[in-house]
């Protein structure tokens, strides 16, 4: 009789956990298309989804939040207090100090982040400068 009881209680443990399994999996598949899906069809105006969570997951949004500064607007940031920021909030969550070590780590993929975002507009601006002073298209009349 104990046998039976405990054979059932393996069975329906087995079957509770290979559905659970099965619906994880579902959840993951439908997750990894939908972020394949996101990625190739990235707008003109927002960005890819690459770009858009670059840096650890943070957008340019919480990075301008993180570190309290104003987003760069045409590509241009006051980098000078963008550092100020970072280096006083990284020091004050130094965990030697008693600080956050998850807090120090976030404030520097801030930085980095609107580093990112500050040079990729700079980049694009010197090869479209680059593309107006150089384009010079040839005439041939012969043909």
């Amino acid at each position: 009789m104990a046998h039976r009881l405990i054979a059932q209680i393996v069975l329906t443990g087995s079957r509770v956990l290979g559905r659970a399994f099965i619906e994880a999996y579902r959840q993951a598949a439908a997750s990894s298309r939908h972020a394949q899906a996101v990625g190739t069809s990235g707008s003109a105006a927002t960005g890819t989804a690459k770009n858009n969570i670059a840096s650890a997951g943070l957008t340019l949004d919480e990075a301008c939040k993180i570190l309290n500064v104003a987003p760069p607007q045409a590509g241009k940031a006051n980098m000078e207090v963008v550092t100020e920021r970072f280096k006083r909030l990284f020091d004050l969550n130094d965990p030697q100090k008693g600080g956050s070590f998850y807090l120090q780590s976030k404030v520097l993929r801030a930085r980095e982040r609107i580093e990112m975002e500050v040079r990729e507009a700079e980049r694009t601006a010197q090869q479209e400068e680059k593309l107006k002073g150089e384009w010079h298209p040839k005439i041939y009349k012969d043909r």
